[in-house]
């Protein structure tokens, strides 16, 4: 969907085409047919198309009222292993190994305080029955 529209009141005059600044508008004749295109890349938004428009065809209520949104990338999600609560993507955690030298847990904040806590209970119980038993 372009945010550039016109309606059917366009008589293909040139005035819009003639008088952007930016030169985004342009027209091609072809096989008895005038073809009028909008290039949002070049596109100022100053509005100067819909002012000197004779016949009110310019419509930018599309740009204004727009909540369309253009997919660019579709990435991997890792997610807290506990809660499933989205992290990081995939190629973010391949730099993070990287740049740490070592996998980046996958672990919310909420949960990774948990998970250190309880591995470091674990662990602590762990050093203290390997001390008892070896008289450490």
């Amino acid at each position: 969907m372009g945010y550039f529209q016109v309606n059917d009141r366009c008589n293909g005059c040139m005035a819009c085409v003639e008088n952007c600044p930016a030169t985004a508008l342009r027209a091609v004749d072809r096989d008895g047919k005038r073809t009028l295109a909008h290039n949002m890349t070049r596109c100022a938004r100053c509005g100067n198309c819909k002012r000197v428009c004779p016949n009110d065809a310019v419509e930018f209520q599309a740009l204004i009222d727009s909540d369309c949104w253009d997919d660019f990338q579709a990435l991997d999600l890792v997610c807290c292993e506990i809660c499933g609560e989205p992290l990081f993507t995939v190629e973010f955690q391949k730099g993070l190994k990287a740049s740490l030298s070592r996998e980046a847990e996958p672990f919310c904040p909420r949960h990774r305080e948990e998970v250190a806590s309880v591995a470091g209970v674990h662990f602590a119980a762990g050093r203290n029955r390997s001390a008892r038993r070896t008289g450490k």
